[in-house]
């Protein structure tokens, strides 16, 4: 009697989480990912402050640091199986926001910069990865989707190309984090040096020429209008456009990647012509709303709108991916990636200015 008296009370608690379990999953979820807006959110009021801003950072950049500094220091305040919701936004939000990333961008946009800008644009975009993937492998030792995040933050659009090349490549976060960190020193650097040298009347470049140059070479937007405007309206306003249209080249680039990826993994595991080819559906979505967004169809109010609201989702994916990238990662390749971050810089300013110079 006593026995079986006791036995119910041990067994109903038992009885609770199964009935709780299936709802679980979704409802951490969910936490996860209102978390990261909430910080997201505060990265946003941050990124904003008038000493942030002339310092280059965008809120991308922004994002990942305050990731990080939690993912590190405080990440025991967060619910462990919120970590689904973290994960989510650094995936498959991701790959949305740099869709709808693609109405930054218009055709006449690069036609406005003519054949020399596109030819720098081009130029700058193959010559920094080619460069940076061999050297990152084969002189430094670094792997393969490091050297490539790298390269693409440099080659392309800083940050926002880290993120786009994450997801096709499937990275590590912290391999990811660590490409960041290139964008963030070496684009900083560029917002002073490129005015202090044109200032100093290095360069000898004519208005068209300067704002080719620095749109062609600098790593973020934000660095690329912050270097500009220590110039001149015009400048700014020709190394923005031509800064686009690096930003544009981000979906033949992934293409590419996509079949290159699928010949490696052919060669690897003795597939042949069957093997599917890994198509970033992201970067279609991404060329058909710039093709949008270069036929005017949608009213200029909401295209402003969900602009600041994809700024907004690609911050809390960088923040998410900082959440999820811890310092002992970054210090195991920290040296070498920053290496090789230098000997792009250095082919970005050197290699670059020639290249401007025979195209302009």
């Amino acid at each position: 009697m006593s026995s079986s008296s006791t036995a119910a009370p041990l067994s109903a608690p038992a009885a609770s989480p199964a009935h709780a379990a299936p709802a679980t999953p979704w409802r951490d979820r969910l936490n996860g990912v209102l978390f990261v807006g909430l910080m997201a959110a505060a990265v946003m009021q941050l990124a904003d402050l008038p000493f942030i801003r002339q310092l280059g950072f965008s809120p991308l950049v922004v994002g990942i640091v305050c990731g990080m500094l939690y993912g590190n220091f405080l990440r025991g305040t967060m619910p462990a199986e919120w970590g689904a919701g973290v994960n989510f936004t650094a995936r498959r939000l991701l790959r949305i926001a740099v869709a709808f990333y693609g109405l930054n961008i218009s055709i006449q946009q690069i036609m406005a910069v003519g054949l020399p800008g596109l030819a720098v644009s081009v130029s700058v975009v193959v010559g920094t990865l080619v460069i940076g993937t061999v050297v990152g492998q084969r002189l430094l030792g670094l792997d393969r989707d490091t050297a490539m995040l790298t390269s693409a933050g440099s080659a392309i659009c800083g940050a926002a190309a880290v993120l786009a090349f994450e997801p096709t490549l499937r990275a590590a976060p912290h391999k990811s984090a660590v490409a960041v960190a290139t964008v963030v020193l070496f684009g900083t650097l560029s917002m002073f040096l490129y005015p202090v040298l044109y200032h100093a009347g290095w360069l000898g470049l004519d208005t068209q020429a300067l704002g080719i140059y620095i749109g062609g070479t600098i790593h973020e937007v934000a660095q690329v209008v912050g270097a500009a405007s220590n110039i001149d309206p015009a400048t700014t306003e020709v190394a923005t456009i031509v800064k686009m249209t690096r930003v544009a080249l981000l979906v033949p680039v992934l293409l590419v990647l996509g079949m290159y990826l699928r010949s490696a993994a052919s060669h690897a595991g003795g597939h042949g012509k069957g093997a599917k080819l890994p198509i970033p559906w992201f970067a279609v979505g991404f060329l058909a709303l710039a093709i949008i967004n270069s036929l005017h169809v949608l009213p200029a109010d909401a295209v402003a709108a969900i602009r600041r609201l994809d700024v907004f989702a690609l911050t809390m994916a960088m923040t998410a991916l900082g959440i999820e990238t811890r310092f002992a990662q970054i210090r195991k390749a920290g040296p070498r990636v920053m290496a090789l971050g230098l000997i792009l810089y250095a082919w970005l300013l050197v290699g670059g200015y020639g290249i401007v110079k025979l195209a302009a």
